[in-house]
Order: structure tokens, then C-alpha cells, then sequence
């Protein structure tokens, strides 16, 4: 037992640490020590002889489940900590599902489906019902399918809902209520949950059988809560189901970092947290332990414009730090270049290294500029969000026969396997055991392992039955091998490693060594504890899977062992932290997203996504915007993002261009701060300022001036418009229409403005425009 781990906080982080009864907030500003005041509360509660078995913590990551588990271990000693419950909630709520699952008539050993076996079989469905799949998308409906789960609506439900039938008979999507119920029925027939059931059938449990729910409240008496700002609708309601008697809850979170609405998460959970509650405790953490001054205060002010928050002011004893740079470049490639260039730049004179770095962006399709930039550098780097390692074909393709092994009711895995590789059973054959299975409400499985009597003959028959046959050899395995054990003879009896060995193509060599790497980790898998804690002997195959499949794209996304440029989204890299940071692309309709500017709720989550991004630096931010990019195969004019408006100017470096500091021109790194929007104060540079610069673009016109709204301000419909009006634009000030362009829905018109930098190209859906009438 470490003694004095108490000595190491703050005195608000010890007050969150040491109030231990009845409902508590803490308000967890970024950088604040929120992991740390976690785990310590936690050991302080075993240290106060509160049993572990008692403690139920939910997370949003493994690995954040796992480093909490690893530093509680730290501070006591011992094994202790693996009774802990800990994890994200959907792996928490698969382990309790699985001791409980028939009651809800689920085996125990129940397949998870992850997103792409979900909308596998929603494509069969809208397939099955001869749906049109423009109108349908698989995609898009299982969203739908999703979101009603996480509002804890199943299919009977939503069928008889006025409202959701009107917005899908307005999406031309009339039966997505019929799909949705054919789509629950399916997995139910094939023993899977997906996702969402992890959470909606968790739900169901405790609201139908009072008696799990009483078993459930009483054994967890302290229930903790990591990132509390992100937990939708379901999550919120099982939770106060489970800690109805004791109260004992304590909830973790940031509504400044509140970015998930689009997954369903909503805010009001933390926000109304003080009135689900009698005589709750909030303590704030307002010290920032990761960031400079200037880079903190950036983001207080810029997060200050947001009125749906809780009122908090982040501060910190780090040093002042530089400015944060922000570098306009004329196109998108440009930028990418500036970045890759400052990088290098970076490295040399600051002695970084590359996982020093991340670039970040608003959406994954802004990576390819940077990438080509960092490899003409020969800058190593890596994409978080990309296919992710258990997605491959391959790996799948393996995973499936596990998947049946432990659950032959598995329609899709099954479907997946059955030729491959390949034995003979063709797309006819597999098409009529589907229609068998379904017209007699039976099991795909049921069928193969009946096949004689369902009339197959021959060939076809001989191939089915030995495929059952194969499967049946495998599961025998389970009781006295462990999960490696029965991997590798699946590899071997199937000859799936062999095909691939014998594959000597650069893809086929690269697939093998995959295939060779997933035995590892189940071998390493066999050798380990479980991420629960549990201790078991024969480490089965169902306890993997389970844990593969409930992976999350946050639990790989930042390697400390791979020196490596790191670019992602905002969004996935919400709790991580790096020296050196480059958000780009702040343009507006990119950052704010053109489609999340509708709504005053949906501006407030983008500048909420902005605050993320800027408080991810430690030591330095450089922030990018381009002229021009292409987007959806047309070349855009932008303007720079609202954002950077709002930002103080007293911590700003508007004259940073490729690593060299200088009046604004050109240098070899093809950054421009030349004629920057926001900058009213500088002149043009003089050539002598910097003679290695390249001779910067002569202005069509001077600054930018400082335009006021004419009273009464509204935009006009673009499609009133004319080449030769007068019109005023809120920034730019009063010009004239000299061309437009483009479709009706989406025109661009050319306009001068005299006082307000000169020619400009102008997306009138995006920067709206008022005809001047004289």
C-alpha cells in the first residue's frame, strides 16, 4: 500500500478523492488529472474497506479501463484490484448479460455483432423485402436502427411512434420500422446482440426481472462513471436504475468536451445531473496540467461564447509558452506542405520526435495532402480511424469459424465461411438453406446439420455434411483446449494458413503474416488476465471473442512504442495529449461543418470540437486554413473558420510561415500569411524584410476593412441574384456581383469588394449575401 497517495493531489482533487457517500460531480476541466482522481478514489474507497467486488467503474475505452486497474494496482498493492469492475460499458454489461442472457431467451454464449455483421444482415433484410437500396441504405438504416436503441426504443415502438413514421415517410424510407423489427427477430433467431443491445438488452434485464436488478443494485454500492458528458440516453437510464438504493454515484465529465451527439450522446446528462439527485456534491478540477498559458487561454475564451455550459475558468502555473501560430496557405496542398515542412523544421531545431506530433482534422478525407507531403519527406506516419486490424478480410474470415464454434446459430459467420475456402457450396445452395431457415423459422444450422432431408443430394450434400462435420470436430475441442489451441486446428484442418503461405503475392505474404499475427494474440490472450481480471484456467474462445469484438478505435489510437506522425479526426482524439499539434483545414463549412451550423445547439458541438483540438497541445499549436481546396470534386474559395475570429488576439502569431518568422511573405515551405483576413494592421511586406522569401502576390485591393451589418441584415435567396447587383456581405463589406456560376443549389458568385480585399469568389449557400436596393 503506497501510504501517502493522498500527498500527490491538489487540494480539489483531494476533495473529490476523499467525499465518498451520496451523489458527486466532478467537473474535470482537459489536463485537470481526471484519470488520476479517478483511480486514487477508487483505491481510496478499498483503502476505507469498501470490497471490490462492490465497485463498478464505466469507461469509454479499454484502454482507459485498463491504465485505471494498472494505477489503482499501483497505489495498493496486490491482486485486489482485479475484482474490480471496470471497463467500457459495453463490456460490463456483455459480462453481466452473459450469466443472465436466458432469461431473455439468449444463450449465454451469444455472438456480439460488430457494425459491419449488423448491416450485413440489414442488407439482406432490405434484399429479402425487394427494397429499392438507393432509398434504403444499409448504412443509413441501420443508423436508424441504432439511434432508436440508444433511446431505448425497440421495434414495436418505434413501428407505432406519429413522429419517427412521419420523418422516414418523409426520407422515402417508409419501412424502415418493418426492417427494424425483421432485423431484431434475425439476430434474436441467431443468438447475436449487437452493439446496441449490449446496452438496450442490459436495460430490458433490469426493467423486466426485479430480481436481477435487486442483485445487481445491492452488489455494486459505489458506481463511478468516466466521461460522463458522453453517455446517451440508454446508458443514463441503467445507470440510474443500478444505483437507485445506494446513491452512491459519481459521475466524471466535461460539458466543454461534450462531441458525440452524432453517436447519441447528449449533453443534458451532465447538465442535469444536480437534478436527478438530492444533496449532490460538485467539485471542480479547473488546474490544467498539460498545456501553456497562452494555448489554455485561447480556449477559455474561445469555449466563453458557448451558453449551454457549466461555468468554469481552466488556469495553470505552466509557463507562458509561444503564441499559437496561425498560417494561411493558397490551396489545400500547400498547406499539407507547410505542414510536413514545419515538422522537419521542428524536429531539427527543438530535437522532437515524430510521436511528438499530431495532425489533426475535422473529417478523414483531409489526410491525403498530408500524406503525400510526409512521404516526400520521408516523415513516418500513421491514420487512426482507418480499416482497423480486426476489419481485414482475413481476419475476419478466421474469426468467423470461431465465431461458429461457439455459437452455431451465427447465421452471418456461417454464411461467411461455409466456402470459404472453397468446397464446393455454391450461392444457389446457400440462397436455399436461407429460404428453408426462414420459412420454418429454424436456425441456417438446423438446416445444414438436416440436409438430407431437405433434399440435397450429391456433391452438394457430401460438402454440406462434412462442413458440419469439420465444425462439430472443433467444438468437441472447447471443453479441454484452450482459445490457441483451437485456433490453430481450425488453421490447420481448414487449410486456410496453407492457402495463404502458398500465396506468394505481395498481398497474399502481407495476409498470411495477419492471419500469423492473430494466433499470436491469441496466444498472448492465453497467457494473460483477462481485462475484467478474470482468472481462468483454460482462457476459452469465448471470452476472446468477446474482447476482440468490443474493441474500440480509441483503444489503439495512441502507441507510445511507434515513432510515428500521428493524424486523426478531432473527434477520435479526445484524451490524448501531444507537444506539438497542427490542426487544419479551419475553414468555415469545414470546421464548423457546413451541416452543423443549423441550429445554435449544433454551433455550440462544433466550438466544443474546437476546444478539444486546441487543448490537445502541451507546448505548441499551429493552426492551418487554405484559400481554396477541392471538395466534392469541385475547387472551393473559403473563408477562414469563425473560430479563429474568436480567438484572443494577444496570443496570436499571424507572421509564421514554414518555420521562418517574417512581415508575411513566401519561403520555401509554401506557407502564406501573406494578406491574412483578420489581420487589419499589416502592410505589405518590403522584399529587403526577407530576401530569401519568394516575391509574395500583389492584393487585388488593401485590407480587409472592419465592416459593420447594415441594420437588419438578411441574406437574400442566390437565386435572385444577378451579375451587376450591389450587394453587402457581412464581412467584406458593400461590392458588386461581376459573375456567377455554378448549379442553382449550389452558386458562386464573383464579386469586388472595393473596401473589403477585392475580388472574391463567394459560396452564396455558405456566405449569404444581401442585394443592396437603392
Amino acid at each position: 500500500m503506497k501510504a501517502n497517495y493522498l500527498d500527490d493531489l491538489n487540494d480539489r482533487q483531494r476533495e473529490a478523492v476523499t467525499s465518498l457517500k451520496g451523489p458527486l460531480m466532478i467537473i474535470a476541466g482537459a489536463g485537470s488529472g481526471k484519470t488520476k482522481v479517478l483511480t486514487t478514489r477508487i483505491a481510496h474507497l478499498m483503502r476505507n474497506g469498501v470490497d471490490a467486488f462492490n465497485i463498478l467503474a464505466l469507461t469509454f475505452t479499454n484502454k482507459a479501463a485498463k491504465e485505471m486497474k494498472e494505477r489503482v494496482e499501483k497505489i495498493l498493492g496486490g491482486n485486489e484490484a482485479r475484482n474490480l469492475y471496470i471497463g467500457t460499458f459495453h463490456s460490463v454489461f456483455a459480462r453481466l448479460l452473459r450469466a443472465d442472457a436466458p432469461k431473455l431467451g439468449y444463450p449465454g454464449d451469444f455472438t456480439i455483432y460488430d457494425a459491419d455483421d449488423a448491416k450485413s444482415v440489414v442488407k439482406t433484410i432490405i434484399n429479402e423485402l425487394n427494397l429499392d437500396d438507393k432509398h434504403y441504405k444499409p448504412n443509413l438504416v441501420y443508423n436508424r436502427i441504432s439511434a432508436a436503441k440508444n433511446s431505448l426504443m425497440g421495434p414495436d415502438e418505434y413501428q407505432h411512434d406519429y413522429y419517427i413514421q412521419q420523418e422516414d415517410q418523409r426520407a422515402s424510407r417508409p419501412l424502415t420500422g418493418k426492417i427494424y423489427d425483421m432485423y431484431a427477430k434475425r439476430c434474436f433467431k441467431n443468438g447475436a446482440m449487437d452493439f446496441d443491445d449490449l446496452l438496450f438488452k442490459m436495460y430490458v434485464l433490469l426493467k423486466g426481472f426485479p430480481e436481477v436488478l435487486a442483485k445487481y443494485q445491492h452488489k455494486f454500492q459505489y458506481i463511478m462513471i468516466d466521461e460522463y458528458q458522453d453517455t446517451n440516453p440508454a446508458q443514463y437510464e441503467i445507470v440510474k436504475l443500478l444505483g437507485a438504493v445506494h446513491e452512491n454515484i459519481c459521475v466524471v465529465g466535461d460539458d466543454a468536451q461534450s462531441i458525440y451527439s452524432f453517436r447519441g450522446a447528449t449533453i443534458q446528462n451532465i447538465l442535469q445531473f444536480e437534478k436527478d439527485y438530492d444533496d449532490v456534491k460538485v467539485v471542480k478540477l479547473e488546474q490544467n496540467y498539460r498545456s501553456t498559458k497562452s494555448i489554455l487561454n485561447v480556449a477559455n475564451e474561445v469555449i466563453a461564447k458557448n451558453k449551454g455550459q457549466i461555468e468554469k475558468n481552466l488556469w495553470t502555473d505552466n509557463v507562458e509558452g509561444d503564441k499559437i501560430k496561425l498560417i494561411r496557405t493558397n490551396t489545400d496542398n500547400e498547406e499539407g506542405k507547410f505542414v510536413a515542412d514545419t515538422i522537419a523544421e521542428q524536429k531539427l531545431r527543438n530535437h522532437y520526435s515524430n510521436r511528438d506530433f499530431c495532425i489533426l482534422y475535422r473529417t478523414n478525407a483531409q489526410s491525403r495532402a498530408f500524406e503525400e507531403s510526409l512521404r516526400r519527406m520521408a516523415i513516418p506516419y500513421r491514420i487512426f480511424g482507418g480499416l482497423s486490424f480486426y476489419q481485414r478480410k482475413e481476419i475476419k474470415d478466421f474469426i468467423a469459424y470461431l465465431r461458429v464454434i461457439m455459437n452455431s446459430r451465427d447465421e452471418e459467420a456461417i454464411k461467411r465461411i461455409i466456402n470459404y475456402p472453397v468446397r464446393g457450396i455454391g450461392k444457389t445452395t446457400i440462397e436455399k438453406v436461407s429460404i428453408y431457415a426462414n420459412d420454418q423459422n429454424i436456425t441456417f444450422w438446423q438446416v445444414l446439420e438436416n440436409a438430407k432431408e431437405f433434399g440435397f443430394k450429391g456433391g452438394t450434400l457430401d460438402a454440406l455434411e462434412n462442413f458440419v462435420t469439420m465444425i462439430q470436430s472443433f467444438r468437441v475441442m472447447l471443453d479441454k483446449h484452450n482459445a490457441y489451441e483451437v485456433a490453430v486446428q481450425v488453421g490447420k484442418s481448414t487449410n486456410i494458413v496453407k492457402e495463404l503461405f502458398n500465396d506468394k503475392t505481395t498481398e497474399g505474404l502481407a495476409r498470411y503474416e495477419n492471419v500469423q499475427e492473430l494466433l499470436n494474440s491469441i496466444k498472448e490472450f492465453t497467457e494473460t488476465p483477462t481485462e475484467d481480471g478474470e482468472l481462468l484456467d483454460n482462457k476459452n474462445l469465448g471470452v476472446y471473442l468477446q474482447q476482440i469484438t468490443l474493441l474500440t478505435d480509441a483503444d489503439n489510437t495512441n502507441d507510445e512504442n511507434s515513432d510515428v506522425v500521428k493524424l486523426m479526426t478531432i473527434h477520435a482524439a479526445k484524451g490524448l495529449e501531444f507537444p506539438v499539434v497542427f490542426t487544419v483545414g479551419l475553414e468555415e463549412s469545414l470546421f464548423p461543418s457546413g451541416m452543423s451550423i443549423n441550429s445554435r445547439e449544433e454551433l455550440e458541438e462544433e466550438r466544443r470540437l474546437f476546444y478539444v483540438a486546441v487543448t490537445r497541445a502541451k507546448a505548441r499549436l499551429f493552426l492551418t486554413y487554405a484559400n481554396s481546396r477541392y471538395r466534392f470534386g469541385q475547387l472551393q474559395q473559403n473563408e477562414p473558420s469563425r473560430f479563429l475570429e474568436e480567438m484572443p488576439e494577444r496570443y496570436i502569431d499571424r507572421s509564421y510561415a514554414g518555420g521562418i518568422r517574417n512581415s508575411g511573405g513566401f519561403n520555401s515551405g509554401g506557407g502564406a500569411s501573406w494578406g491574412n483576413m483578420f489581420d487589419k494592421k499589416k502592410a505589405a511586406p518590403s522584399p529587403a524584410a526577407n530576401p530569401t522569401a519568394r516575391t509574395a502576390p500583389k492584393p487585388t485591393a488593401g485590407p480587409v476593412s472592419s465592416h459593420v451589418p447594415s441594420a437588419g441584415f438578411a441574406a437574400d435567396d442566390p437565386a435572385t441574384m444577378e451579375p451587376g447587383m450591389d450587394v453587402e456581405h457581412q464581412k467584406f463589406g458593400f461590392g458588386k456581383i461581376l459573375n456567377l456560376e455554378g448549379a442553382p443549389n449550389n452558386r458562386i458568385a464573383t464579386v469586388m469588394f472595393p473596401q473589403g480585399g477585392g475580388e472574391k469568389k463567394i459560396m452564396l449557400n455558405y456566405a449569404k449575401l444581401m442585394i443592396v436596393r437603392k
